[in-house]
């Protein structure tokens, strides 16, 4: 997945990448892992890994929300505390934490304390909110895989104008041309194509490899 500077300002709010914060309360200990999933399947892999990697745990609560506004798809369960104490919690905050395509479990090793069932609500709920407080946010966007052949004379301010613009560079072949294949978010493509074909006086165009890919864009 390809990663931008964020030109636009625009896109849904991501984690940038996987994360994890971990604290104790009445000796319990709580590992919240949180990372970026773009679909169903994704997010049940991310739920495998970390029940696979704590598998001693007493408690691995998983939750997660994918995609964003009227088509989210929200997932949660409270694997063996008591009916709404956990999961559902934890859910709420990141439904109302602004970030899509997020996946997040929230490991417990019992500390031989009871919690009780306010209790556990306040923990798996601010751990929730510690994981999503802390995690590198990114902004999803579609961008388009593009090609463009250039003679030499101009692969400069070709490859300069392409930058400027938020374009990423993925491949160059120098043979008899330049042939550059590069990365477009998708709302700048027309104007980075009328700007390739005002420098060129129309003799070269972009061509459209792959069209409407997500990538994410790192907030700084």
């Amino acid at each position: 997945m390809t990663s931008f500077q964020d030109k636009t300002g625009s896109g849904n709010l991501v984690p940038a990448s996987r994360h994890r914060v971990e604290f104790r309360i009445s000796n319990s200990r709580f590992i919240a892992t949180i990372a970026p999933a773009f679909s169903v399947a994704e997010a049940k892999e991310f739920i495998r890994e970390i029940n696979l990697l704590y598998a001693d745990a007493t408690h691995n609560v998983p939750v997660y929300q994918i995609g964003f506004g009227s088509t989210v798809v929200a997932h949660s369960s409270d694997n063996g505390e008591p009916s709404g104490t956990a999961g559902r919690p934890a859910l709420a905050v990141l439904m109302g934490s602004g970030l899509g395509d997020t996946a997040l479990v929230i490991t417990r090793y019992f500390g031989g304390t009871k919690l009780g069932t306010g209790g556990l609500v306040k923990a798996y709920s601010g751990a929730a909110r510690a994981a999503i407080n802390e995690v590198p946010k990114a902004r999803k966007i579609l961008v388009h895989k593009c090609q463009i052949c250039c003679p030499y004379k101009i692969y400069e301010q070709v490859s300069r104008l392409l930058r400027i613009h938020g374009g990423i560079i993925d491949a160059e072949d120098f043979t008899d041309q330049v042939s550059i294949q590069f990365s477009i978010p998708a709302d700048l493509f027309e104007k980075v194509s009328g700007l390739i074909s005002e420098l060129t006086n129309g003799q070269i165009q972009i061509h459209i490899i792959a069209d409407n890919q997500i990538s994410v864009l790192p907030i700084s």
